[in-house]
């Protein structure tokens, strides 16, 4: 099956069942390989670029107006962006918004992203959800020359991202300190100076907007790598520690992760919080395990339940693990559930101030219905802090 643009086609993107999307490229030249994902966010696709859980996927946008904002230095959630590439309905148009320094197309040329358009987005989300993530090959090439069978065989030629330990790759090289606080009028990102916590922050991909929000719940943190170990985290003295998002596949991650959460859970009595592969992290060191999904949860729409309050929040989500609920063991309690689904969103020890969740509390984008999740870890640091006196 192809469809065909009513112009040259200059790019191609092609599945590895051998069905075939031709459209119009922008952004780098080139090929791209990797899992293909659908986001249902009609906001945000700069962040969504930069969001550094996007490791090894290309992003299908369901909302039609990408690239209608431009793009600018403030909205990256990491340096550059991570997502492979992007596939959209309609070709940008020229950005309107007082924000905008660069067009999206300049931006992914300069680094090195490749993005198609004129897609059938609707026809390929439905055909992401019916038969599940699938591998995909896609190319830019102005001249509309593609070597359909060598792209095909290039999309069955990846090994997708189960057993990919896709952390390292997106880690910080070392430590660092952040104080940057979040994004407000006037005067944009002003910096935490009276911090109240001592934060370490596990970086398994950590996106800025998270550190942001840690600093605005009062936290001074300090970022070490996802390779780091119990012995580096607690050489920081930290009042809690934070489990950040992150790609790839938990188990994979977790060969090196699990022992140095359950060493501090073993040897501590420190909070911790994580989100998103946090969320796994933690979840595995309990001695629960994850699955893989069959299209994941990728938007800024998703209702989520707290299961203890009964309250619903609409959440930002982005991960193709999962939390495998029935295999949470005793004194771990399952806190929210996906409305859409029922998959597992959130878990804490019965016992202690540990927890995580799946959604993305920090938003960026999406609704920020969640945010009280930061200011739980900073009050449970301040509850700590209150019974050692």
């Amino acid at each position: 099956m192809s469809q065909l643009s009513n112009d040259t086609p200059t790019a191609c993107l092609a599945l590895a069942d051998g069905t075939i999307f031709y459209g119009q490229g922008f952004g780098a030249t080139g090929t791209s390989v990797a899992e293909l994902c659908f986001n249902t966010a009609m906001t945000g696709y700069q962040e969504i670029m930069t969001d550094p859980s996007y490791a090894g996927q290309i992003v299908t946008f369901t909302f039609p107006h990408i690239g209608n904002v431009g793009v600018n230095p403030d909205d990256d959630e990491t340096g550059d962006p991570v997502a492979e590439g992007m596939v959209v309905k309609w070709m940008p148009t020229q950005s309107s918004n007082w924000r905008a320094v660069q067009e999206l197309s300049d931006w992914l040329t300069a680094r090195g992203r490749i993005a198609i358009g004129g897609i059938d987005t609707r026809r390929l989300t439905r055909a992401i959800r019916q038969l599940g993530a699938p591998h995909v090959a896609l190319e830019h090439n102005p001249e509309g020359k593609f070597d359909i069978g060598a792209l095909v065989e290039q999309a069955r030629a990846f090994p997708g991202l189960e057993g990919l330990d896709l952390a390292k790759d997106v880690t910080c090289a070392q430590s660092y300190r952040w104080d940057e606080m979040r994004w407000s009028w006037p005067d944009g990102f002003a910096r935490q100076t009276d911090p109240k916590h001592k934060v370490v922050a596990i970086d398994y991909g950590a996106k800025r907007n998270i550190l942001r929000c840690l600093a605005s719940a009062g936290c001074d943190v300090t970022v070490l790598p996802a390779s780091a170990t119990a012995e580096e985290v607690l050489a920081h003295n930290p009042d809690g520690v934070f489990l950040s998002n992150g790609p790839g596949d938990p188990a994979a991650t977790g060969k090196y992760a699990v022992p140095m959460i359950q060493t501090i859970l073993n040897e501590t009595d420190l909070p911790m919080f994580g989100i998103c592969l946090g969320h796994q992290m933690l979840a595995l060191a309990l001695g629960a395990k994850t699955v893989k999904m069959n299209h994941g949860h990728h938007g800024a729409n998703h209702p989520v339940k707290d299961t203890e309050t009964g309250k619903v929040e609409i959440t930002s989500m982005n991960h193709g693990f999962a939390v495998d609920s029935q295999t949470l063991p005793k004194g771990v309690l399952e806190t929210h559930v996906s409305l859409f689904d029922g998959s597992n969103c959130g878990i804490r020890m019965a016992d202690r101030p540990v927890f995580s969740v799946q959604q993305h509390p920090e938003a960026s984008p999406g609704p920020q219905d969640s945010f009280y999740l930061f200011e739980r870890f900073a009050d449970s640091m301040t509850a700590r802090k209150t019974v050692s006196a």
